[in-house]
């Protein structure tokens, strides 16, 4: 039997409705207008209830899913925070993305399985919430993608973690383009572990509710999820794998364009296009996020990305690039630099340097 708690909101209109069914904690994200878009409110109800079901016995594994069929959850909610750059309400940007990435590395850490169903489009915050949780479970209609240097802003929730993580420089390339790969893919980068058709999520839920949760709750959670498992068939990054290794290896973005100009190939004149179109402080801030990240834990990682985050927020680009592609809609941001020749590699330093002891994120 299920039974619904949603902190101190109730009913259907809550952003995100909590239940159990017998040993199941569910997480249900509900906000479809928004594609299930995460704001802070949703952000600190997940957090105090995870923590109520960490404390739970009853509680043996909790699955996180988003309503709708168009997405688990498409990013954090950046028309909102565009808002309050816009009235410089600085204390709703450093609540954000504070409570966000502690929320980020809570799901890393928290001691009982954490399945998220990423049965839709995931990005940006989504992944963040899905990510770092130890099952990822991605479907026919999962599409993935960090896309923010397209908007002024670096791949955050922890990017600079799991995409060096991912073989090759495949991690590189899908942080700089902000490319949107499907359930294959996901399972071939290692951004997903298992794979399964939508129709079969009920059966997921269904077997996990009825399982006996004697013993491994992480072997336990396995073994349904391996039971269910849906083939994807061949993934097109392994297509382009040599090209993109090839190309992405560089030590600077100027190598990785030169690389890709001398690439006689359709995937290199898209990919150099593609690049074009994005911040180049972002680029040129993301490859350091990413090329740095390949050596840090994950807290160390969430502690870089939030002082790059507190940087952002104050910078042109992040404004308007949010202006161009959610605002106004016209697709055509003016960066604050022409191109990547014209980024300092001081002013990119900058952006990593350390925050006065009472605004780091200390994880």
């Amino acid at each position: 039997m299920s039974t619904a708690s949603n902190s101190s909101e109730t009913g259907a209109e809550a952003p995100v409705l909590f239940s159990q069914d017998g040993p199941v904690g569910r997480i249900l994200l509900n906000r479809p207008k928004a594609l299930n878009a995460l704001d802070l409110v949703m952000v600190d109800m997940m957090m105090a209830q995870l923590k109520s079901w960490e404390q739970d016995p009853s509680v043996k594994v909790v699955v996180i899913e988003g309503v709708g069929e168009k997405a688990f959850c498409a990013g954090g909610d950046i028309r909102g925070l565009y808002d309050a750059r816009k009235v410089d309400d600085e204390e709703m940007l450093d609540a954000f993305y504070r409570r966000e990435y502690h929320l980020n590395h809570y799901v890393a850490t928290y001691p009982k399985p954490y399945i998220a169903l990423m049965d839709g489009i995931t990005m940006g915050g989504g992944v963040g919430v899905s990510i770092h949780g130890r099952f990822r479970v991605v479907t026919e209609r999962t599409l993935f993608a960090m896309p923010e240097t397209g908007i002024g802003f670096f791949p955050d929730v922890g990017g600079g973690y799991f995409l060096p993580r991912c073989p090759g420089e495949i991690g590189m390339y899908l942080g700089l383009t902000g490319a949107r790969i499907k359930a294959a893919d996901c399972l071939y980068a290692g951004l997903a572990t298992h794979g399964a058709e939508s129709a079969k999520l009920d059966a997921i839920k269904g077997a996990l509710a009825n399982a006996a949760w004697d013993g491994d709750g992480f072997a336990i959670a396995d073994d349904i999820l391996n039971k269910h498992e849906t083939p994807f068939g061949s993934a097109s990054l392994s297509e382009i794998r040599s090209e993109i290794d090839h190309c992405f290896a560089g030590d600077s973005v100027a190598a990785i364009f030169e690389a890709l100009r001398n690439t006689a190939s359709a995937f290199g004149t898209e990919t150099l296009e593609t690049l074009l179109g994005k911040s180049p402080t972002s680029l040129c801030v993301s490859f350091e996020q990413i090329r740095q990240g390949g050596d840090m834990s994950l807290a160390e990682v969430l502690n870089m990305e939030y002082r790059l985050s507190q940087r952002m927020v104050c910078k042109p680009d992040l404004f308007e690039g949010v202006r161009a592609v959610i605002v106004d809609k016209d697709h055509a941001p003016k960066w604050q630099h022409g191109d990547i020749g014209q980024v300092d590699p001081r002013e990119v330093a900058e952006y990593f340097e350390k925050l006065p002891k009472d605004k780091e994120l200390n994880l």
